[in-house]
C-alpha cells in the first residue's frame, strides 16, 4: 500500500514537471524574448526581432504608507525631489547592484508587460539576457537572476557589460585578437581587454556617472555655498562638463539654495570649474585605464593599438575624455557610435543568435541555456 502511494505521487510529480516545461514553453513560443541592460541610471530593453523598444530611467516611485508602486521610468523620474513626506522616487539600483530586490522585480515585470502589451500572451514568459557589471559576486548575480524569474521569466541569463559593449560595437570578441573597452555608466565604469570571447584583464569601477554628479554637488557647496539637487548636478555635467581643455568656454546659470540665508540663489559656473569638480573621478577612471594595459599581454596590446580604446557608455559622452585618455595612454582613442545604447546593442545581438554566441556569456549559464 506504502509502496504504491509512494509510485503513484512520484508519477504525480513526473506528470507535473511535463506540463510545467510544455506550459511553460508554450507561454514562452507566445512571449518575446528580451535582452535588458539594467543601468543603474537607465534601462534599456531589446526585443528579439524588433530591436530596443525601452529607454527608460531606473527609477520607481513608491507610496511609503500603502506600499503601492505609484510610477515607473520617465514618470517616476520627474518626481525625484518633487516629492511630498510620504512618496519616495528611488533607483533600486546603486553602483550596477540590486539594492532593493522587491522594487528591482517590481520595475522589471513593469517593462516586461509593457514590451508584450500588444502580444496575445496573457501571461508572458520571455527568456530574458541581462548585462551585469563584470566584477559583482555571486551572491549579486543570483539576486538578478532571481529578479528576473520572480518579474515572469521562463529563463534567465547574464552577460558582463563590457563584453556586450563590445559585441555592441561590432568588435571581432570571438577572435584570437586583443579589443579593449571603456564603458562608463552611471553606477560602475567597466574596463576590460577582451580576446576569443573572453575577459583577459578587467576593472570594474563604482566610480562613474553617478560619483560625477556628487562631485559637482559637492563643489557647489563648497565653493559658492549653494545647496543643489542631483539632477541639477546631472544637467550640469551634461551641458559644460569636460575632462580636457575646450577651445571655447561653456557657461551655464546654477539655481540652488543659499546654505548661509536659506534664500534662492543664482551662480554662473563654467566649464573649467566643473572640469575641477569632477577632476577627482575622472583621474580615477584613467589610472585604473592604464593599470589594465599594463595587465595585459604584450600581443594583445599590439592588435589594441591599431584598433584603439573604445569609448561606451553615457559618461564617454564628456566633452575632451578621448583625448585625455589617449594622451595618458599614448594610444589611439575612439567613441563607439551611439554609446548610450552600447550594452543592449551587444546584449541584443547575443540575443538574435544565443547558440553561436553562447561562450561570450556568464560562464555558469552557458550549458543551462543549451541542455
Amino acid at each position: 500500500m506504502v509502496q504504491d502511494l509512494f509510485q503513484i505521487t512520484i508519477m504525480g510529480e513526473k506528470v507535473k514537471n511535463i506540463f510545467q516545461r510544455f506550459f511553460g514553453k508554450f507561454l514562452g513560443n507566445m512571449s518575446r524574448d528580451i535582452g535588458i541592460d539594467l543601468g543603474t541610471a537607465n534601462t534599456l530593453v531589446y526585443v528579439k526581432g524588433k530591436g530596443i523598444v525601452i529607454n527608460e530611467p531606473s527609477v520607481v516611485a513608491i507610496n511609503k504608507r500603502t506600499g503601492q508602486v505609484l510610477a515607473i521610468g520617465r514618470e517616476a523620474k520627474r518626481m525625484v525631489g518633487k516629492t511630498p513626506g510620504h512618496i519616495i522616487a528611488t533607483r533600486p539600483l546603486v553602483d550596477g547592484v540590486i539594492s532593493d530586490f522587491e522594487v528591482t522585480t517590481q520595475m522589471l515585470k513593469y517593462f516586461i508587460d509593457k514590451v508584450n502589451k500588444d502580444s496575445f500572451s496573457l501571461a508572458p514568459r520571455p527568456r530574458i539576457l541581462i548585462g551585469i557589471p563584470s566584477c559583482i559576486t555571486e551572491v549579486e548575480k543570483k539576486a538578478v537572476l532571481d529578479a528576473a524569474m520572480n518579474a515572469g521569466a521562463r529563463e534567465a541569463f547574464l552577460i558582463e557589460e563590457p563584453m556586450a559593449a563590445a559585441i555592441g560595437a561590432r568588435l571581432p570578441v570571438t577572435d584570437a585578437k586583443g579589443n579593449m573597452v571603456v564603458d562608463i555608466g552611471g553606477g560602475t565604469s567597466e574596463i576590460a581587454v577582451i580576446s576569443l570571447g573572453g575577459v583577459v584583464s578587467a576593472r570594474s569601477l563604482r566610480v562613474a556617472g553617478d560619483e560625477m554628479n556628487e562631485d559637482i554637488v559637492r563643489y557647489c557647496r563648497d565653493e559658492f555655498n549653494l545647496l543643489v539637487g542631483e539632477k541639477t548636478a546631472e544637467d550640469i555635467k551634461i551641458a559644460v562638463g569636460s575632462a580636457y581643455t575646450l577651445k571655447e568656454q561653456l557657461k551655464i546659470s546654477v539655481r540652488g539654495r543659499d546654505l548661509v540665508s536659506g534664500l534662492p540663489k543664482e551662480v554662473i559656473v563654467n566649464d573649467e570649474q566643473i572640469r575641477e569638480a569632477i577632476s577627482r573621478s575622472i583621474r580615477i577612471i584613467v589610472n585604473n585605464i592604464k593599470t589594465v594595459i599594463e595587465e595585459t599581454p604584450p600581443e594583445l596590446l599590439s592588435d589594441i593599438m591599431q584598433r584603439g580604446i573604445i569609448l561606451a557608455g553615457g559618461g564617454g559622452l564628456i566633452r575632451g575624455l578621448d583625448k585625455l585618455v589617449a594622451n595618458q595612454t599614448e594610444m589611439p582613442v575612439r567613441m563607439m557610435e551611439d554609446p548610450l545604447t552600447a550594452v543592449v546593442r551587444g546584449v541584443g545581438i547575443v540575443l538574435e543568435d544565443m547558440e553561436t554566441l553562447k561562450d561570450v556569456m556568464v560562464e555558469d549559464q552557458r550549458e543551462k541555456a543549451f541542455r
